[in-house]
């Protein structure tokens, strides 16, 4: 997951909970967060506790978040932000708990005549390869549900439109051939397609530093018949630290009719 895929989400994640984007540029956003935003992720219960108590004017947070500190300009404070980072996580968490599909329409406005929209599905995908070391990906893939089109990069083409929960006057909504159901299917085996393509190099690595590891186990209680139960706890350990192995969890996703 590059800089820029982080920062469209958080883009994307901010805009749809409301939460205006003060100021920013393609390495950092500033965010005013709303009372629930605030509550939900920036762990002030006793301030919340007493703002509330005393009926007092409450001041949500604003939020400075670093995408990019290489190419940053100097004079912005904030919080870097990265693939495996707890706010990241944090807010994967949110997403989830919001709940993780929506259905949004692409605010079309003063349209002289009636104006298609087509229905797509989208769906954000975090993958995580593991071993002894992790590395994790975003993915966003939508499918035209009229057409079976599938375009990578989705989340990216939804931020560059205006999207609302309500349909805009003057719009009439295709209705979907290939159901949401299906479509989900359908993209579930397109990452898979696009994981099997991916450098396939950390496993023979990880396979690699798992025999050796094993050897030198295996060295120290040579000829023993008899194994000690502690080297069937390192023998687990070791198992359990490099074998590799693939998670995919979907992060969100939604029906978004677009024009």
């Amino acid at each position: 997951m590059h800089a820029q895929e982080i920062h469209t989400f958080l883009h994307q994640f901010f805009k749809e909970n409301h939460c205006e984007v003060l100021h920013g540029n393609e390495h950092y956003l500033t965010v005013q967060l709303t009372i629930d935003m605030d509550k939900k992720i920036m762990n002030r219960p006793f301030y919340w506790r007493y703002v509330e108590s005393v009926n007092e004017t409450p001041n949500p947070a604003q939020l400075t978040l670093i995408t990019d500190m290489q190419h940053l300009n100097s004079g912005i404070k904030g919080e870097a932000i990265h693939l495996g980072s707890p706010r990241l996580h944090q807010l994967f968490r949110v997403t989830k708990e919001m709940g993780r599909y929506v259905k949004m329409y692409e605010r079309i406005s003063d349209a002289h005549s009636q104006v298609i929209l087509t229905p797509w599905i989208g769906v954000n995908y975090k993958v995580s390869f593991i071993s002894h070391q992790t590395k994790e990906m975003l993915y966003s893939i939508g499918m035209n549900l009229m057409t079976g089109a599938v375009m990578n990069g989705f989340h990216e083409t939804l931020c560059t439109r205006q999207l609302s929960s309500e349909p805009s006057e003057q719009v009439f909504h295709l209705p979907y051939i290939i159901t949401p159901a299906r479509g989900i299917d359908r993209l579930d085996q397109v990452i898979d397609q696009i994981i099997e393509g991916e450098d396939q190099s950390w496993i023979e690595e990880a396979e690699k530093r798992w025999k050796r590891d094993q050897a030198v186990l295996d060295y120290f209680y040579e000829g023993q018949e008899q194994k000690p139960e502690y080297y069937d706890v390192e023998k687990q350990a070791m198992e359990e630290r490099f074998k590799p192995r693939i998670t995919v969890d979907i992060v969100s996703g939604g029906l978004f009719y677009l024009k």
